[in-house]
Formats: structure tokens, sequence, C-alpha cells
């Protein structure tokens, strides 16, 4: 098995993949509506499938590339340092974004919209951006790192690559969970409360997760630069 110090990464950057304020809201908002389990249930499969599609298509440049990911070398530590320098930009502009905005971020009233779109059509629309995301891909492309470092026999790699993806899901399936265990009346208070509050506090969490990441990779890439 993957020793824990890999699962202990692979865990953290798949809990920071699921904090997707969009995608969360737009959740929020199927789950409010109609057919929601239904709807719900495939905007989740549509998420776990898309990060599962990223990751085989890393790792197989990873393997056709032959690159090498362990601590030192040019490809790891060029991976962290320019990840560190994405994230902490990202993280100043959401930093920016909140003090400057009055309210919920723009992008919050064209979730409407983007919910009332047919649902092949919003499945579509949601793996664009998923992929697309700066911060995502900086998250995918440095799990896939830490899995070619791993050394896994490739059925291994496919199994953890499974539970990782299952990780970014994580704050989907838990809102998803709730309505399938409690019913949508009962959980109707619950869903509008956290949307609002996911809508006010967007921006200003989502630069803390940035800078927290941006510190991390950026200490990997100093140890990658002393170890190198």
């Amino acid at each position: 098995m993957p020793p824990t110090s890999l699962w202990r990464e692979l865990f953290g950057f798949g809990l920071a993949i699921s904090f997707s304020p969009l995608h969360i809201g737009l959740l929020l908002l199927i789950l409010v509506g109609p057919s929601p389990l239904r709807r719900g249930s495939w905007f989740v499969l549509g998420w776990l499938l898309t990060s599962a599609a990223a990751m085989a298509l890393l790792l197989s440049v990873g393997h056709g590339l032959l690159l090498t990911m362990e601590q030192g070398t040019d490809q790891r530590t060029g991976l962290d340092l320019l990840g560190a320098g994405g994230l902490l930009a990202l993280g100043l502009n959401g930093l920016l974004g909140s003090r400057q905005e009055k309210g919920p971020p723009g992008w919050t009233r064209r979730l409407d919209g983007f919910c009332a779109l047919p649902l092949p059509m919003l499945l579509g629309l949601s793996a664009a951006v998923q992929v697309s995301s700066p911060d995502d891909l900086f998250l995918y492309a440095k799990t896939a790192a830490s899995l070619l470092d791993a050394g896994l026999s490739r059925p291994r790699e496919v199994i953890t690559t499974g539970v990782f993806s299952f990780f970014t899901g994580t704050l989907l399936l838990l809102p998803l969970a709730g309505l399938a265990l409690l019913g949508q009346e009962r959980l109707l208070p619950l869903l509008q409360a956290g949307k609002g509050w996911l809508f006010a506090n967007a921006e200003l969490i989502v630069a803390t997760l940035c800078f927290g990441l941006a510190g991390y990779l950026g200490w990997q890439g100093i140890e990658g630069l002393r170890a190198g």
C-alpha cells in the first residue's frame, strides 16, 4: 500500500480541489430545485469522472515522458515553485476581490442561469470549468507527480487514483448524502443557509486556501533546491 505520508498529501490536495465555490454553489442550487437527487447525483458523478480522467491523462503523460519526480529533481522542483507562485497570485487576487466587492461575488449571480441549463449542457460546462481552473490544474499535476515519485505498480496506481478522485468530491458528496438521508424539505433551510454563507465568504476562503497551499509548495520547492 502507498505510505501514510502519501495518503495525507493526496487527501489534502483532494480536499483543496473539492472546495470549488462555483461547483458547490451550483450543486446547492440543484438540490433546492426539481429532481434534486437525480440531477445532483449526475452532477457529482460528472465531477468525479472528470477528476479521474484528468489524473489518468497526467499520469499517462508522466509515464510516457519518463519524468523523474523524486525530491530535488528539476521537474518536481520546478512544478512546486511554479505552483507556489501561481497559487500565491490567485490568493492575492481573491483577497483583493473580497475587499473591493460589496456583497457576493459577481459570478454568483450567473449560477441560476447555469442551473437552468439542460443536464447534459450543465455537466459539460461543469467539466470544462473544473479542468480549466489554474489552482486545480496545479493540484492535479502535483498529485500526479507524487504518484509518479511513489513508484507504485499499475494496479495500485489505478486504485490510488480512484481514491484520490473520490477525495476531490468530498465537499460535493456531503450535501448530496444529506439530501438522500434527510430529504429535500428537511434539508432545505440548511442548504439555503450554506449557500448564503458560501457566497458571502467564497473569495476570502479561497484566498486563504491558496495562501496555505502556496506556502506548502514553496517549502517543497526550497527543499527540492537544497536536495538538488
